[in-house]
This record gives structure tokens, sequence and C-alpha cells, in this order.
């Protein structure tokens, strides 16, 4: 029996990995950053992102977790959070001068409706974006590293109110910064939050889904490959509405595809693995293309890009180490109850035993 400091030890640390990794995964893989070849640079950065994007995707975890749903409210309540990001907090979803860099009108203008306010290109980009890779896939990895625990809540309630504090000065400091020069109208914030509710209220009253036994899943590589080729067809269309109609197809179709294979029979987290990791690969694998925003050498970038690759795939082979330690069985039963958001099948069973036993026990008087 693990004592309550090495407990709170086995909690605490996939909480830091996750408060890290989403940030890095949100702003830093693409590789379009200013300082990108500036490693002490990127750390400070971390200062404001890990409250500002970490804290959120601890949250939505521990929300899903301790309300026993599963991916399904994971995913609405990334959308709600990315909403409030781009169109509540920094505001880049309504700011025409949001960045200050031709490619900024380039990627807005053939997709603006100019009614709302808003490029449909711009959106896609943005929330997808924050469901993707602010939320989604480090919540999937960092649950990979600690198989035994992704099923569980990692805060009390002392935590997830330090964590709501932390979002809470992030948020008060990046909306002072992007609104000094620009305020999106009551009716863009009004009808955001109303979407933000919507979203949140969903997540919290879809019912956990029952697996359908009658199909067999791919094989992790098979979902990890169409997850890595449609993120891949999303990322590069272009900011047309050609292009937005594809990334639409896209997204859905991931969406679709990963919906039917997760309640089919031996989807486990190596499957939730290799589509998570899928996605940190396409943008390792893109900031090698991506031109960074300043005066940044070929030389700097590309060593910048390939550390950053080669922890990624450090970090992958470590998650699927720790998903291998466990045995075929229980790291089955483990991941079925995880995937659709139900108890831990063990502890099902051993309560099972437990209540069988006591009424088959004689009654003490």
């Amino acid at each position: 029996t693990p004592t309550p400091r090495r407990s709170l030890s086995r909690r605490l640390a996939p909480t830091a990995g996750l408060l890290l990794l989403s940030p890095i995964c949100a702003e830093y893989l693409i590789g379009y950053d200013q300082n990108i070849g500036r490693p002490l640079d990127l750390l400070a950065g971390l200062l404001l992102l890990a409250p500002l994007y970490g804290t959120p995707a601890v949250m939505i975890r521990e929300v899903t977790r301790r309300t026993g749903h599963g991916w399904p409210t994971i995913l609405l309540l990334s959308a709600a959070f990315g909403l409030v990001q781009a169109g509540l907090v920094d505001q880049s979803l309504f700011n025409p001068d949001f960045v200050d860099d031709p490619s900024w009108d380039q990627g807005r203008l053939p997709t603006l409706l100019p009614a709302l306010g808003i490029s449909v290109s711009h959106a896609l980009n943005f929330v997808a974006g924050h469901v993707i890779w602010s939320f989604a896939a480090p919540i999937a990895v960092v649950e990979a590293c600690v198989p035994r625990l992704a099923d569980r809540p990692w805060l009390r309630r002392g935590g997830m109110s330090l964590m709501a504090g932390l979002y809470a000065l992030a948020v008060l400091f990046t909306f002072h910064e992007h609104t000094r020069h620009f305020m999106a109208s009551p009716g863009q914030l009004g009808a955001t939050t109303a979407i933000v509710l919507a979203l949140a209220s969903a997540a919290l009253v879809i019912p956990p889904r029952r697996a359908d036994r009658s199909g067999r899943a791919p094989s992790p590589w098979s979902a990890g490959g169409a997850a890595f080729v449609l993120l891949a067809v999303h990322q590069l269309v272009p900011s047309t509405w050609t292009g937005s109609a594809i990334d639409v197809l896209a997204l859905a179709s991931l969406g679709g595809l990963l919906w039917w294979w997760s309640a089919r029979e031996r989807w486990d987290r190596v499957h939730t693995l290799a589509v998570g990791g899928a996605a940190l690969l396409v943008n390792t694998g893109l900031s090698f293309a991506v031109e960074p925003l300043g005066q940044v050498s070929y030389a700097v970038k590309y060593s910048a890009n390939t550390t950053l690759l080669l922890a990624v795939l450090t970090l992958l082979v470590w998650a699927r180490h720790r998903l291998r330690e466990l045995t075929p069985a229980s790291a089955h039963d483990d991941a079925g109850a995880g995937q659709h958001g139900g108890p831990d099948r063990r502890a099902q069973v051993g309560a099972q035993i437990s209540a069988s036993e006591r009424s088959n026990r004689p009654e003490q008087r």
C-alpha cells in the first residue's frame, strides 16, 4: 500500500506533466514562435502559458474523471475552453489586427464573414487547434504515462482551487494585454458566451458510451496513421472556402472514425496514445516547414525543430513502455473503462466479488 506522501507524488507528477505539455503542444511544437531558438525565453514563456493552457487541460481532465464521463466530455469541454480563449480572452477570433504580419490577413480575408466579423478558416484553426493540441492530445499522452491512474482524479479540492486561481490570473493578464486597442462587440461576446455555455452543458449531460462489441478495432498503427493523415490535411489546407470545406470534411471524418472505432472490441489506451501521438508528430513534422515570426537563423530553427521532434518521440516511446508494463488483460480492462467513462473494471469485479461473499456469509448475531 503506497504511503500518503508517495500517493501524493504519484498524482502530482502527471499533473505537472500536463501543465507543461499542454502549452508546449499549443504554442511551441509548430515552431512559429520567434523565440524558437532561445530556450531560456521559451522556458520563461511557460510561466504564463502553463496557467493559460495547462490549468484548463488539468481541470478538463479532472471534471471528466470525477463525473465518470469519457472522451466526448473531454472534447466538448476542450471546445468550450478553446472558444473562451479565442473569442473572449485574447479575442483573436474577431481582432483584424491581432498579428502585425501580412500572413494574418492572407489567412483571414479569403473566408471572412463581414456581418459576423470572423473568418471561417481562422475559426476552424483556432478552435480545432485548442481542442486537439492544447487539451485532448496532451491529456491522452500524459494519461498513457500513468495508466493505473488514468481513470482517477489527480487533485483534491485545494488543487482544483489552485488551478482555477492560476487560470483566472492568466486570463486577466492576457485579456488586459490583448484588449488595449481592440474589444469585440457586445454581440460577438454574447454569442461566444452562449456557445461556450452550451458546449459546457452538453459535456456534463452527455451519457457515457457503451461499447459495441460487434466488430474489432483497427490496430493502433492504423488508427494513428489515419489520425496523422487527417490532421495533416487540417493543417495544410489553404485558407479559402474550398480549403475550409476540405478541413471540415477531414475533421468530421476523424471524429466519425474515432467514434466508431473506440466502441469496438480491443480498443484500448494504446490506440488513444497512437491518436494523441499522431497529433504531436504532425505539428513537430510541419515545424520544419514553418517560417517563424521575426528573424531566426535556419541553423537555430532546424536545431530547435529537431530537438522538439526527438523530445516528442522519446515521450511517446516512454508512454508506450508504461502501457506495456501492464499485463495485456489488465491493460485492456483499464482501457475499456477509460474510453467509455465507466469505473475501473477491476474495481467493479472486486466489488461484485465482495458483494457475493457478503450475501453468502451467514448472518452474525
